[in-house]
């Protein structure tokens, strides 16, 4: 057997003992981890199945899965969004449990905007079937440019939301009994989707089909975590890179990353929306 050989086999064999997914240097194409779960007409694959592009118009929007549920790990998607007039436009990427009304979740929906105002992201976390909490930013740099990095990190500390840089941290507090998603594996998924009852500017302004087809591209498709169904004991295995005590906390360049979106950026935090909660939710106190 030759070197590469026997190293090769060494690495496979150190991943199967982590009992977690090993990370080759390489994303996958989009088969590999995903399928069409609606109108496949509208999801055209790109470069061999290594980027993708949702098309929205009068017929149809569209959407895709991944083909596996996870518990805990990190989901990573590099995303152009539409450009130019798209208003009424909702582009989501999220983890959804699948569980009806016990459902976790963890959203990023990217709200369509009128031609030279910034794109809105929304967020929000479900955990143990309770959300309505929605957090807003808007987007510092043209997202339909170029591609940028969007990313879930969920381990048993805390969830993080990055845009390129942290915009979101969600701390596990279940000593205060703060609910957080724990037991229940979760599905990625991604819709791009007509919505302009509520998607821009509270649905005051209206999709134009003048300028459809809407166009959003995907690549670098990214999931390291537990698989599930799979070994039982691969979520509890503190041996998990993204258990690791690098990632259970902002370094200190991210949380200064991470200030400068809330202060300069943030335009609805349900954490200070007194109309909705006279009591500030516990999570809110709870820091970084």
């Amino acid at each position: 057997m030759t070197m590469a050989l026997t190293n090769a086999f060494v690495l496979l064999f150190s991943c199967v003992l982590a009992i977690s997914f090993c990370v080759w240097g390489k994303p996958a194409t989009f088969l590999d981890d995903f399928q069409i779960t609606w109108s496949d007409s509208h999801i055209r694959q790109i470069d061999g199945g290594k980027a993708i592009q949702l098309v929205l118009d009068q017929n149809s929007g569209c959407g895709f899965a991944s083909k596996r549920k996870y518990l805990f790990g990190r989901v990573s998607m590099k995303i152009k969004l539409i450009p130019g007039d798209s208003a009424g436009t909702v582009t989501a990427f999220y983890m959804n449990s699948d569980t009806d009304t016990v459902r976790d979740e963890l959203d990023f929906e990217f709200l369509g905007n009128r031609s030279g105002q910034p794109y809105t992201v929304q967020t929000n976390i479900y955990a143990h079937g309770k959300g309505d909490r929605e957090q807003r930013v808007n987007l510092w740099f043209d997202p339909s440019a170029d591609f940028h990095t969007y990313t879930i990190m969920w381990n048993h500390h805390h969830i993080v939301f990055y845009v390129d840089v942290p915009i979101r941290v969600y701390k596990n507090n279940e000593a205060r009994n703060i609910p957080f998603p724990k037991f229940q594996p979760m599905g990625v998924y991604s819709t791009l989707r007509e919505a302009d009852d509520w998607a821009t500017r509270g649905g005051l302004e209206k999709i134009d089909w003048s300028k459809a087809p809407f166009l959003a591209y995907y690549k670098d498709f990214d999931i390291e975590g537990c698989p599930v169904p799979g070994p039982a004991s691969c979520a509890s295995n503190t041996g998990n890179w993204w258990e690791g005590s690098t990632y259970q906390a902002l370094n200190a360049m991210e949380a200064r990353r991470y200030r400068w979106v809330r202060m300069n950026h943030m335009i609805y935090d349900y954490c200070t929306d007194k109309s909705r909660y006279p009591v500030i939710p516990p999570e809110c106190i709870a820091g970084i």
